[in-house]
């Protein structure tokens, strides 16, 4: 507080805090319950930090990087990332997506969430709107915000799918760009080949009505941990106007290094300013440009991740204690999350009860859906096991209370 007891946080801020209280609290309680019962009797399913060690040839390739003493190695660079480092990216996504790439079409980012940033500080002016399908990620309202612009959550169809329709309806000459995610945090869905085709027509369509190109922006930070020998279909090859943004945090399991990149379709309309904005989005935000280490590190090891076999396993692991304890939930097909949901229409309490049992979960309510609880399954299958006999008492106490 300030000598005249006015806080001296933004009262934006202050709103923010209030809307994002029940996140600390879960931490929090988190903290408390390890620290009377022990870290190691606490099932801990509510953060999304992945516990895999990185792929070996990561740490190879980290410690060569490491070594070298080249003059200027560690020096400025431009705002978009090494210029080698982006050719071999833009190769890589661009067998990915089904489309041809260059580096100018590849800016280096801190993480999937710094290439948001400057997309969404590239593309707003005050006022324009994005649309999301729900449930979407908890900080998405505020990446949008950060730019002046507005959050528009619509329903996602069953099974957390994209709903076509749904995007369609929630747009308006203010509408400037739809934000997918998939495979999707908290859902684990994976959206169609199918109903990625659908959505690109709608926009071309819709185009009139906006009156103007409204951007499809894709944050695939999962995009290769998917499951049952499936992939996730590419939006780039769908619509010119795309952005992508993603990130290596979950697939060389390295999320503290912050290093991702944002890929423009080769044909996007006024590609030279798009590309110029967000290579200066990169500056004036205060990212500079992606730490220069860890560009050269993954520009070796793009074409590796950690063995997506043994989420597939913690997953139906954890699928078969929710099932046993009559949970209902759809199941994952990619990240490694469930969102099930809750046996009472109060997540936040509900989420209670499993602290009670000593098992950590998030409300659904922060990720824009009520009456759904999020849970991770990134840890040791041990975590995961331990939890079952939490989840059958929660469960009887849940439908006591009904």
């Amino acid at each position: 507080m300030s000598s005249d007891g006015s806080s001296p946080v933004a009262s934006k801020m202050q709103g923010f805090l209030k809307r994002s209280s029940w996140i600390r609290k879960m931490f929090e309680e988190g903290l408390r319950l390890k620290a009377k019962y022990g870290a190691e009797n606490i099932c801990d399913l509510s953060l999304g930090n992945p516990d895999l060690a990185p792929p070996h040839v990561f740490q190879k390739a980290l410690e060569a990087k490491a070594m070298d003493r080249s003059a200027g190695v560690h020096a400025y660079m431009p705002n978009a990332g090494l210029a080698d480092v982006r050719a071999r990216v833009a190769e890589h996504a661009g067998r990915d997506h089904g489309v041809g790439l260059g580096a100018d079409e590849i800016v280096m980012t801190c993480g999937a969430a710094g290439g948001l940033n400057i997309i969404f500080k590239s593309l707003l002016d005050p006022g324009d709107e994005v649309i999301t399908p729900r449930p979407f990620f908890v900080e998405y309202s505020f990446y949008v915000d950060n730019h002046e612009g507005r959050l528009v959550p619509v329903d996602s169809a069953r099974g957390f799918s994209l709903d076509v329709n749904a995007i369609k309806r929630a747009m308006t000459q203010k509408t400037k760009a739809i934000l997918i995610n998939s495979p999707n945090n908290p859902s684990g869905a994976v959206y169609s080949e199918d109903s990625l085709k659908a959505l690109a027509g709608m926009l071309k369509e819709a185009e009139g009505l906006c009156g103007r190109r409204v951007f499809l922006v894709s944050d695939e930070p999962y995009r290769r941990i998917v499951f049952d020998g499936k992939s996730a279909p590419a939006v780039l090859r769908h619509y010119e106007a795309s952005i992508v943004a993603t990130s290596f945090s979950k697939d060389l399991s390295i999320p503290g290094e912050r290093i991702g990149y944002v890929a423009v379709h080769p044909d996007v309309p006024q590609k030279k300013a798009l590309v110029g904005a967000l290579n200066l989005a990169n500056r004036i935000l205060g990212f500079v440009n992606a730490p220069a280490l860890m560009q050269r590190v993954v520009a070796e090891v793009i074409d590796t991740a950690v063995d997506i076999k043994i989420y597939e396993r913690r997953r139906d692991l954890l699928a078969g204690i929710l099932s046993d304890a009559g949970y209902e939930f759809v199941m994952p097909q990619g990240a490694f999350y469930f969102f099930p949901r809750s046996p009472i229409s109060d997540d936040v309490k509900f989420v209670s009860m499993l602290q009670d049992e000593l098992i950590l979960a998030v409300p659904g309510s922060g990720f824009g859906l009520p009456g759904h609880f999020r849970l991770a399954f990134c840890m040791d299958e041990k975590v995961i096991e331990r939890s079952r006999a939490g989840f059958m008492a929660a469960m009887k106490k849940a439908n006591g209370s009904v």
